[in-house]
């Protein structure tokens, strides 16, 4: 079962982002995103593991249909106090997510498959449910600041010691060994995490920075193979009645 963040742990990660050198390492991340995803009015969004509604928050006011599904009440009740009305939240799991086939125009995950438990079968519902692109934005195994991360989880519990990292390798071998040689794109950002100045944000969105294999969030693109949920149909087969013959018929009678 994916790690499942209770109500201290939801508060905890809104409140992390109120820091303004938090907020700039933010609005890198999701200008990256927003590159990616591409969104055109008009379209439907889902995001898988949305929490408190971080990542949906730059899609509103776009003339989008957002929805956004996540397995923590916690999350989802700070989700609903910001938005109200004005995104469609549902409580599930990312591997079995209660949507019909390509009912979305895109799908995208925002540092959210690092705590899921089948990333692969999350990543394989997403293209399902979208029809046009998958974006995936996950920390890097290799970035700096990852790593101390990684190395703090072990000695002082949080909320990165449920996550599992990725690299750009084993992301892309996880896209090609579930959905073969699709399209990916991808890039990088973050490369100055403890730099909040005008000129880092200018090397930051350099587009040769941005292929950098140790960059703390990794951007990827995927155009998704259609996929289609399969039910198994109930066949109902008649028995062969029983051959009994006709009364009063005459019978030969052997001398």
């Amino acid at each position: 079962m994916d790690y499942s963040f209770d109500f201290k742990d939801a508060e905890a990660y809104d409140a992390w982002f109120s820091k303004a050198k938090n907020q700039y390492c933010l609005n890198l991340e999701i200008n990256l995103l927003m590159r990616l995803l591409a969104p055109e009015k008009g379209q439907r969004i889902l995001d898988i593991g949305c929490g408190t509604g971080v990542s949906l928050d730059p899609l509103q006011d776009k003339g989008l249909s957002l929805t956004g599904i996540d397995s923590s009440p916690h999350m989802l009740a700070l989700a609903s106090q910001k938005f109200g009305t004005r995104v469609d939240l549902h409580k599930g799991l990312a591997e079995d997510l209660p949507f019909d086939d390509n009912y979305f125009d895109s799908a995208f995950f925002f540092t959210s498959l690092e705590f899921m438990d089948r990333p692969a079968k999350a990543v394989e519902e997403a293209c399902r449910v979208a029809k046009d692109r998958v974006v995936i934005c996950v920390l890097n195994r290799y970035a700096p600041l990852n790593m101390a991360r990684r190395v703090k989880g072990f000695f002082v519990p949080g909320i990165y010691s449920h996550a599992n990292f990725f690299s750009i390798w084993e992301l892309k071998q996880l896209m090609f060994g579930m959905l073969g040689n699709v399209p990916v794109k991808w890039k990088t950002t973050l490369q100055f995490p403890f730099a909040c100045s005008r000129t880092a944000a200018w090397i930051e969105n350099n587009r040769f920075v941005q292929k950098s294999i140790f960059g703390t969030l990794i951007g990827m693109e995927i155009r998704p193979v259609p996929k289609f949920r399969t039910k198994a149909l109930t066949l109902k087969l008649r028995t062969q009645k029983a051959y009994n013959p006709a009364t009063g018929l005459a019978t030969r009678m052997r001398s």
